[in-house]
């Protein structure tokens, strides 16, 4: 195991009607005038908007909104908000959702005590001095954003999908956590987000670090959960202790737990940034495309981790086989287990059209340099082969 120093301030206040002591964490935290980070109508639709700013109401903490944030949450979207938010004088910023609004915080809180462009901390230009404080009220369990320093943006002009990774500036100082808010998900989002928080883990399981039993036991552990839970949700999407598992899950995906003591991966993240950067679409689906392709290209490479996978969270019977065997029939439960949820494991399908490898891999190299990731380094050549085993589903 390597050394490593772990840092997770971010308080959780988990349960049902949690949403109504926002106002009280926020006045706990210092939060004087608040600005709600929000992405879709649903959040006003559905009533957790009044229900949150009356909770603001009743400890007396003044309040402005912007909404609208998409999903790959974009650099203009930041600049506007970090516009909106120095006008009004902002001292604390809330996000309300998932993934997305809560990258857009961060962003947010990287630039407004900023005198420069926030894009600076994308390109690695600048490191962060003065953040403004973020607060979450997670409403979709995928990114773990809630309760991890890292944000990723969309620059649509240059076409660059960049993610940071300051735990010491952009923790939640809160995150709160409801799972009845997820029930009214559409099948779809919650779907990519147990693809997301699964391949969060991944990034970290898959590692050539040694004497990292635990670590990789209680990974395992939590792979094997999300996997049930979610067959759970498929039959029966308001199954309240399925829901709150799921989502304590993807907290722990991605809050640093796994990754302790290892060192990290993260190629199929970077690559799958490139496919939503230039075909907008989901995440969670363009990981499901890419990690049993990435998979499939490393096991004749390094198939150390990828034997223990199959056998410990894909429960391949190993009696008989061939390591070789062991590993693909791993792999081929996982993309049954992604086509289960009804997500596709083509790259051309999730695109809708021929998608351009070539334009992709070149974006990428401009991105991350000539290499990528550490379980088995990828040369731009090797990631291009990747791309086109995706295209076999």
């Amino acid at each position: 195991m390597e050394n490593f120093v772990y840092y997770s301030p971010t308080e959780f206040i988990f349960g049902k009607g949690t949403q109504k002591e926002t106002g009280k964490a926020l006045k706990r935290y210092g939060a004087k005038r608040v600005m709600i980070v929000y992405g879709s109508d649903r959040i006003e639709r559905e009533g957790l908007m009044k229900e949150i700013t009356d909770s603001l109401d009743q400890e007396g903490l003044e309040y402005v909104k912007f909404g609208g944030i998409k999903p790959n949450p974009t650099a203009d979207s930041v600049y506007a908000g970090i516009e909106k938010a120095r006008a009004e004088g902002i001292d604390f910023l809330l996000a309300v959702g998932g993934g997305s609004p809560i990258d857009a915080a961060k962003a947010m809180a990287l630039g407004i005590n900023y005198e420069g462009d926030f894009w600076d901390f994308y390109e690695g230009h600048k490191e962060p001095q003065n953040t403004v404080p973020v607060g979450v009220v997670l409403t979709i369990p995928a990114a773990g954003s809630e309760g991890s320093g890292n944000s990723v943006i969309t620059n649509e002009k240059t076409h660059q999908k960049i993610s940071v990774r300051y735990p010491m500036h952009l923790r939640p100082r809160f995150a709160i956590m409801n799972p009845e808010l997820t029930m009214s998900l559409p099948w779809n989002q919650t779907a990519n987000g147990i693809v997301d928080m699964m391949a969060h883990i991944f990034e970290r399981y898959f590692s050539n670090t040694e004497g990292t039993q635990l670590v990789d036991a209680y990974s395992e552990a939590i792979l094997r959960d999300i996997m049930d839970q979610a067959l759970s949700l498929r039959l029966n999407p308001e199954n309240y202790d399925a829901r709150a598992d799921v989502m304590w899950a993807g907290t722990l995906a991605h809050n640093g737990l796994c990754g302790v003591g290892k060192v990290e991966d993260w190629a199929s993240h970077r690559m799958e940034h490139e496919i939503s950067a230039f075909y907008d679409v989901a995440h969670g689906a363009g990981l499901a495309v890419i990690i049993p392709a990435w998979m499939k290209f490393c096991a004749p490479l390094n198939p150390d981790k990828l034997w223990r996978f199959a056998i410990n969270v894909m429960s391949v019977d190993p009696a008989g086989k061939t390591t070789e065997e062991i590993i693909n029939e791993g792999i081929a439960e996982l993309k049954h287990f992604y086509h289960d949820l009804d997500m596709t494991t083509n790259l051309r399908e999730l695109c809708g059209c021929e998608p351009d490898i070539n334009k992709m891999v070149e974006s990428l190299h401009r991105n991350m340099g000539d290499t990528l990731g550490a379980y088995v380094p990828l040369s731009m050549d090797d990631c291009k082969k990747i791309y086109e085993m995706a295209l076999e589903g």
